[in-house]
């Protein structure tokens, strides 16, 4: 009896211990990855959870413009930085992962060579990338040359764009060279790489998701580079088309205004049109979605007495 309880208690114990460690890897990490590992930051030789946590960090609004810089990422070779802030060239700071359980300073691998604890479930030599939550479906793009989230199956990479899309969008989206290598033009935040969420406009131009959301509640309903309407616009136009469109401006305002260009923003077709005190459409695609020029002719403003 008591041979059988001892020779079931090693077998339980290490059960225990791998179900502990399961759940303590939670503890691991930080907001943007989770992992049993820090980073060694190449440019200022400091620890930190990861290049974002760094990037914060030294962007701060308490630090000295002069010294804030990001992680030089794309210029790390073999170990050895080239060219980055205040004029360090070459330096052997070498690339380096911290163990989060034992301590032990390392080359970049997936398992601790001391403790042989896995750093992260997920790993990619090429980008020297760890994360422990698989739920992300993690996968490596060789043509963008970082990871992405959201299963490879899931999506494409478009040679022209320069950037991976939706298999959804595949023969749908507006061709827009290197659509996303280029800051959120609201945040003004670098798109690339960026781990918020990214949404394609139909004009082809990309802004962070979160940052659409808040142009809506500011009821701005056209792309912010490009001016084209995001979204379907017809109901809106079909409520303004209801507007009265022909009254005495010289009786009512003291003005008396003629015809003037019109530009759209939707179609890119300019046109002549009379002037209307709420909105002026469109003559070829019926858009309210325009802007006001001088092509067509110009506008006289005549005030009463």
């Amino acid at each position: 009896m008591e041979s059988g309880l001892e020779g079931q208690m090693p077998t339980h114990r290490h059960q225990e211990d791998e179900s502990l460690t399961e759940m303590g890897s939670g503890r691991f990490g930080c907001s943007h990855y989770r992992r049993k590992c820090k980073i060694r930051a190449p440019c200022c030789d400091e620890i930190f959870d990861c290049r974002h946590c760094h990037n914060e960090a030294k962007n701060a609004i308490e630090v000295d413009p002069l010294d804030r810089h990001d992680v030089p990422r794309h210029e790390i070779k073999r170990g050895k930085v080239i060219g980055f802030y205040k004029g360090i060239k070459d330096a052997d700071f070498g690339d380096k992962v911290i163990c989060s359980l034992c301590g032990t300073e390392q080359d970049v691998q997936q398992n601790c060579i001391h403790c042989g604890e896995c750093m992260g479930k997920y790993f990619c030599s090429i980008c020297k990338f760890f994360d422990d939550d698989v739920s992300k479906q993690i996968y490596h793009c060789n043509e963008c040359g970082i990871c992405r989230t959201g299963g490879e199956e899931n999506f494409f990479h478009c040679d022209k764009c320069g950037c991976c899309y939706s298999t959804a969008l595949k023969d749908s989206h507006n061709c827009v060279e290197r659509a996303m290598h280029h800051n959120c033009p609201v945040c003004f935040e670098y798109l690339f790489d960026t781990t918020k969420d990214i949404t394609v406009l139909h004009c082809g131009h990309t802004i962070h998701f979160e940052c659409l959301k808040e142009m809506e509640r500011h009821f701005q309903y056209s792309c912010p580079v490009c001016l084209k309407s995001y979204c379907d616009m017809s109901r809106v136009w079909e409520k303004l088309d209801l507007e009265p469109g022909c009254f005495d401006s010289h009786a009512t305002y003291g003005l008396r205004i003629r015809w003037f260009g019109l530009l759209c923003n939707d179609c890119g077709e300019t046109s002549e049109v009379n002037y209307h005190i709420v909105a002026h459409k469109c003559l070829k695609c019926s858009s309210y979605n325009t802007r006001q020029t001088r092509r067509g002719g110009p506008c006289f403003m005549l005030i009463k007495d």
